[in-house]
């Protein structure tokens, strides 16, 4: 890995482990990894940063050798959404690169305080041609206030509908994403720390696992997904459940995931 403040390059050989991995994770198809290439944002457990743990922050993320950087101790960091865009396969069993870079940043006042919006670009090339092009949104906010944490509201269950995909979501399941994708943020797999410390309700359902299962929910329709817009709005935790929507809108497909009380968390929008 080569990188200064601006600008961090990672190449490997991609293996088919970690997509055979996913697919177990959530049962899902695996296609022909050397010839189809990985399905849309499967590139997420491909070309991973792995911090030393001493450049780990109390919250489990890198706060050193990382882009983006920490705008400043004790920051909150959240994943708020994306685009991304398939242009050509990429395909396992051979040499492929990411560049990551920051393309914007910058400060705003909320209704709790202070926040930092930062878009992170990553490039992925393969045989000196581009395959994936990402933005992630990030969003930094200041060290939650002491106080007791946040109660779990009793919901209706709303039963899946025709055309809805339910995921079970427990700690094993937020443990092993966590693995697979190299995150060490504790609010997912630590009940303790997202309690009394973040003053969550449950264990927070990863923001690119509910991308994934929106890309994967027209993926099982047989639609070759190429681009995934998307937002995260409302936190998901463990015990509310995960189901995803498709439904042709336009030249592509509305995706909506929601919790079982019918409470929408992320919506986007993937083009074939």
């Amino acid at each position: 890995m080569t990188g200064d403040h601006e600008v961090i390059t990672r190449t490997e050989v991609l293996r088919p482990e970690p997509a055979i991995a996913f697919a177990g994770l959530l049962d899902v198809g695996l296609p022909d990894l050397e010839i189809e290439g990985l399905p849309l944002l499967w590139h997420w457990f491909h070309l991973l940063e792995r911090p030393r743990q001493a450049d780990l922050g109390p919250d489990g993320h890198p706060v050193r050798a990382v882009l983006p950087t920490p705008p400043g101790p004790g920051r909150r960091r959240m994943f708020a959404g994306g685009r991304v865009t398939r242009l050509g396969p990429l395909v396992v069993g051979r040499e492929a690169t990411r560049r990551t870079e920051v393309v914007s940043s910058f400060d705003k006042e909320g209704r709790t305080g202070r926040l930092t919006f930062t878009v992170v670009r990553h490039t992925l090339t393969q045989g000196g041609e581009v395959k994936v092009v990402e933005e992630q949104d990030l969003v930094y906010r200041d060290a939650a206030a002491p106080g007791p944490p946040a109660e779990a509201a009793p919901v209706t269950p709303v039963p899946p509908g025709d055309g809805e995909w339910s995921l079970p979501v427990d700690p094993v399941l937020l443990f092993r994403f966590s693995a697979l994708t190299y995150n060490a943020h504790r609010i997912h797999y630590d009940r303790d720390y997202a309690r009394d410390v973040e003053g969550y309700p449950g264990l927070v359902t990863h923001g690119p696992l509910q991308a994934l299962a929106m890309a994967e929910s027209v993926r099982r329709t047989g639609v070759t997904a190429t681009s995934l817009d998307y937002r995260l709005v409302s936190p998901l935790f463990d015990h509310q459940g995960l189901i995803v929507s498709s439904v042709e809108s336009g030249s592509g497909h509305a995706v909506i995931v929601r919790d079982l009380g019918g409470r929408v968390t992320a919506k986007g929008q993937v083009e074939a």
